[in-house]
């Protein structure tokens, strides 16, 4: 071995030495764990991007308890540590492939809480990569035939033509491909201008899913609402001529509608007025209200009585039912009522001359019960039996003196001694002269003779003082 070639093995080993130090010495960065729906076909070591830029890798992929997947990704120091409002999406670098995934990661203010080395971005901060599949998957079986059958049309646009056909297809292609850079420059720029929102565009197309998705569980109810709108549109189209008469008069009708609305105006300006006068007593209105709200509640009961009592099922239980028979109770009662006025009107003075004594005879009443209400263990019995004018009084200096009369004469005087007595005359009278009562002048006195009978005489009181 030459001393040349030995220099250069050991400057070869050196390097290996120098290069491997700083590699194993080197800072792993920041680890990361973000939680998604579905790892969307993503592979260790795909990339971690921000901006379209690599800044770190995917270090491990794991399945949670409940089905979702936890990715571990780490990134370089130069981008640790990551702040909070951090959110991760998985896209796709192109159409083309299927292992071609990576996490693009949209960093948080950095006036933000800084995330500790190994915080975890949870499912809310996260979004899913949308499949083409899973588009596909959103399409019933009858939609999936369809869009096969338009694919297939394609091939048969082209099969079977001859050679000059084909070549008149080449050259109908070949003058609709000058404007296929138009459409490619305007959808270009239609998309450019979408995704400069990918936020939004990403909410708008999770919600269109979760939209086609509900509208698709219910396709009864929509296929029962495109029945009915169809057979709406026949019964209108039905009445079609109808519809051309309602039509021809409609100029007429909008004409009248808009001279009532040009005399609306001064209507408006008048209830202006009313409204700013009435805006005084509005103000307690709220108040009054909610005072008002018990009353409402407790009247409630009554106000459903107060229904079944007006109208209530079944024949002659109601006071409709009542109304009903009204006029044939009036029409008895024009007869009735005039003799039962006349009939009033001849009865008013008796009623007049007997109202007075009605104390008189409510207190007889009691007092006549109460003199019977004796009793014993026997239960009630009567010691006494009333006996009217068993005796006559004299009065003198010395005392009255009371002369029994004959049983044969005792009838004849109650009917004579005391047939005239005034309201009040059966106690002595008062001082104040209220009784015998005379009822104000009502009642004339006399004394039952038939020179000056009088409806009382209020000199027959009981003796005594």
């Amino acid at each position: 071995m030459t001393i040349a070639r030995g220099a250069a093995i050991g400057a070869l080993v050196l390097a290996i030495v120098v290069v491997g130090f700083i590699f194993f010495s080197r800072d792993g960065g920041t680890q990361y764990k973000l939680r998604f729906q579905t790892a969307g076909q993503l592979v260790k070591d795909d990339d971690v991007q921000i901006g379209g830029r690599r800044i770190g890798s995917i270090k491990k992929i794991e399945l949670t308890d409940n089905n979702l997947a936890d990715i571990t990704i780490e990134v370089d120091k130069d981008y640790a540590p990551l702040h909070e409002g951090t959110t991760a999406v998985i896209r796709a670098s192109s159409l083309s492939g299927i292992a071609n995934r990576y996490i693009q990661l949209t960093p948080g203010p950095n006036s933000a809480k800084k995330l500790e080395d190994g915080a975890q971005l949870t499912t809310e901060k996260t979004t899913t990569i949308v499949d083409l599949d899973q588009l596909f998957d959103t399409l019933d079986p009858k939609t999936l035939t369809g869009l096969q059958n338009v694919i297939q049309g394609f091939a048969v646009q082209y099969d079977g033509r001859t050679l000059d056909k084909r070549a008149l297809a080449a050259d109908e292609a070949n003058r609709s491909a000058k404007y296929f850079n138009p459409f490619l420059s305007t959808t270009d720029a239609l998309v450019n201008q979408v995704m400069k929102d990918q936020p939004t565009l990403q909410r708008f197309l999770t919600d269109t899913s979760e939209l086609v998705t509900s509208v698709a569980a219910k396709s009864t109810t929509l296929t029962a609402l495109v029945s009915n709108t169809n057979q709406t549109a026949g019964a209108i189209a039905d009445e079609a001529g109808a519809l051309d008469t309602t039509l021809a008069a409609l100029p007429t009708t909008l004409r009248k509608a808009n001279t009532t609305f040009v005399n609306l105006r001064s209507t408006l300006a008048d209830l202006t007025v009313l409204v700013n006068a009435s805006k005084p007593a509005n103000k307690d209105l709220a108040k009054f209200l909610r005072v008002l709200r018990p009353l409402v509640v407790a009247s409630t009961p009554t106000i459903n009585d107060l229904s079944t009592l007006i109208n209530k099922a079944g024949p002659d239980n109601d006071a409709t039912d009542l109304l009903n028979k009204t006029p044939t109770l009036a029409k008895s009662a024009s007869t009735t009522f005039p003799n039962a006025i006349k009939s009033l009107r001849r009865s008013q003075s008796v009623v007049q001359y007997i109202r007075p004594y009605a104390p008189d005879f409510v207190m007889w009443l009691r007092d006549f019960g109460q003199a019977a209400s004796n009793y014993d263990a026997n239960g009630h019995f009567a010691r006494i039996s009333p006996m009217f004018n068993a005796f006559s009084f004299t009065d003198n200096p010395t005392g009255g003196v009371l002369t029994p009369v004959i049983p044969a004469l005792r009838k004849v005087g109650l009917t004579t001694n005391y047939f005239s007595r005034c309201p009040g005359a059966a106690s002595q009278p008062r001082p104040d002269g209220s009784n015998p009562f005379l009822d104000q002048g009502r009642l004339k006195p006399g004394n039952g003779t038939p020179s000056n009978p009088g409806d009382c005489d209020p000199s027959q009181v009981p003796p005594g003082p």
